[in-house]
């Protein structure tokens, strides 16, 4: 089976069920991207996983995961804890955390200017991109005034329920985007508020076009209301998402289509290129 990745996609990470539409067998690797699914399995807060977890998130049989987080561990990406049974990640991961994060020329252009965004509106402006099926802040900067949730680099978002994840998914090309959600839905279940979750995004991405922004108001969390624009990376291509965000109580839907989000599309189209 053989399968040509759409343009500009080809470094996006897929998830497992995406793997048979979109990859060659022949060039790929299936243990190294197993050993991938464990260090993706840990969660923002969480410090250790035992391979029970690793098993109940990856869907991978016991003997696999032992194999593999074996592995991981003498690579120096794992560290076992003999007393409680269990993994954290090592100094490894956090290399290679690094290492992207200095190599991302954007991101050094991006940091001035967010700043001076969030001192100027009084909210947090963050930079982030794809990662699976969430978005992954690259950086997070804060006003001295802003009262929202402490968001840092690494930290997760729903693709659904964030805007910085409608944005992302309304400048893919439309059969990318009908696959994305399609797994989305699938993931997020059938209850009422997973398709509420779902309506809500297939309307801020059918509302892009008019906009060049998509919205969350209160979606991702009770008290929160953001905006986020995409823009293209000059430096590689791929789609990296500009938001803002602050407490629904205090700033609420006018602000962010009025006064946040025209600033926010210039601020798009000062990094790279813009829909």
């Amino acid at each position: 089976m053989s399968a040509s990745f759409p343009p500009g996609t080809a470094d996006l990470p897929l998830s497992a069920s995406a793997l048979d539409a979109a990859v060659d067998e022949r060039k790929f690797v299936v243990a190294l991207a197993r050993g991938l699914e464990l260090l993706r399995a840990f969660r923002p807060g969480e410090t250790m996983l035992g391979n029970r977890d690793f098993v109940a998130r990856t869907g991978l049989p016991k003997a696999t995961v032992n194999r593999l987080a074996y592995t991981l561990t003498v690579l120096g990406y794992l560290r076992f804890d003999e007393a409680l049974g269990k993994y954290a990640l090592d100094a490894g991961v956090l290399s290679l955390g690094f290492a992207l994060l200095a190599g991302t020329d954007t991101l050094e252009l991006a940091r001035p200017h967010m700043r001076a965004l969030a001192h100027e509106i009084g909210a947090a402006v963050s930079l982030g991109c794809r990662d699976g099926l969430d978005m992954v802040y690259l950086e997070t900067i804060r006003s001295e005034t802003a009262l929202t949730l402490g968001l840092a680099p690494g930290s997760r978002l729903s693709m659904l329920t964030s805007s910085m994840g409608r944005a992302y998914l309304a400048v893919l090309p439309e059969p990318e985007r009908a696959a994305l959600l399609a797994e989305l839905k699938q993931t997020a279940g059938k209850g009422g508020r997973a398709v509420a979750w779902v309506a809500a995004a297939l309307r801020e991405i059918a509302a892009f076009e008019r906009d060049g922004a998509c919205f969350s108001f209160r979606d991702w969390h009770a008290d929160v209301n953001a905006v986020a624009v995409p823009f293209r990376d000059p430096r590689d291509g791929r789609w990296l998402v500009l938001s803002c965000s602050g407490p629904a109580s205090s700033m609420g839907e006018g602000v962010f289509r009025e006064r946040i989000a025209p600033r926010l599309r210039a601020l798009a189209r000062r990094f790279g290129q813009a829909r």
